[in-house]
């Protein structure tokens, strides 16, 4: 073994899980449904200062079946399911297209706790994703302005004259259009929320949508 790659694997080790006190869930005194489970969660984990909870992992799975996931951003969470938006020219745009179905992987070690959802994904009407796109912020906006996401960048100079172009024009036209900009909403069939435990007694109570009704099962960690 490696000198380089002893000490990374002594840092791994070192590292601890979880050294906070983990808040007490009862299942048995859950919703019937999960959105509300998921929204006193959310409101749970700001409350004990997760950074970044509304970040989310988006799995999907490519031309070959094979899989991908990123980190991004989840823009609402209603009784259509959970949202986000990206471009539908992107990697995981053309994904979508081709397979709708999508899951997604939150987690707030701030409280020892994981939701996932799996189900299918619809993009929204073009005036919603328009909608989604002007209620963000000005950088948000020229991040989509630049465009061409997942494409092969030639160097780090073209991106920042294309990136220079964009803040200004996003600062002159807050109105502008980015037409491939679309708005997508994950209908969960499943979601799963995961307590973990520092005895490792961890909890997992997973949502099973069976027509209109939720059925609702623990499950061994």
């Amino acid at each position: 073994m490696s000198d380089a790659q002893k000490t990374f694997r002594d840092l791994l080790h070192a590292q601890r899980v979880w050294d906070v006190d983990l808040p007490v869930f009862v299942p048995a005194t859950a919703p019937p449904a999960p959105l509300p489970l998921f929204h006193l969660w959310f409101a749970e984990a700001v409350d004990a200062g997760q950074v970044e909870p509304h970040t989310m992992t988006l799995a999907t799975v490519d031309a070959e079946g094979h899989p991908d996931v990123r980190t991004l951003m989840l823009h609402d969470a209603d009784e259509r399911g959970w949202h986000f938006a990206t471009h539908r020219t992107s990697a995981k745009g053309r994904q979508l297209a081709a397979h709708p179905y999508a899951a997604l992987g939150f987690y707030w070690p701030a409280q020892g706790r994981q939701v996932r959802v799996r189900g299918p994904v619809t993009a929204c009407a073009p005036a919603e994703s328009r909608a989604d796109l002007h209620a963000r912020s000005t950088g948000a906006l020229a991040s989509a302005l630049v465009g061409r996401q997942s494409e092969v960048l030639g160097s780090c100079e073209e991106l920042n004259r294309a990136s220079d172009a964009a803040w200004e024009r996003a600062r002159t036209e807050p109105e502008a259009d980015v037409t491939s900009w679309t708005r997508y909403v994950v209908d969960p069939h499943e979601v799963e929320f995961f307590q973990g435990d520092a005895r490792r007694r961890h909890l997992r109570l997973r949502y099973r949508r069976q027509a209109a009704i939720w059925e609702r099962e623990l499950l061994w960690p």
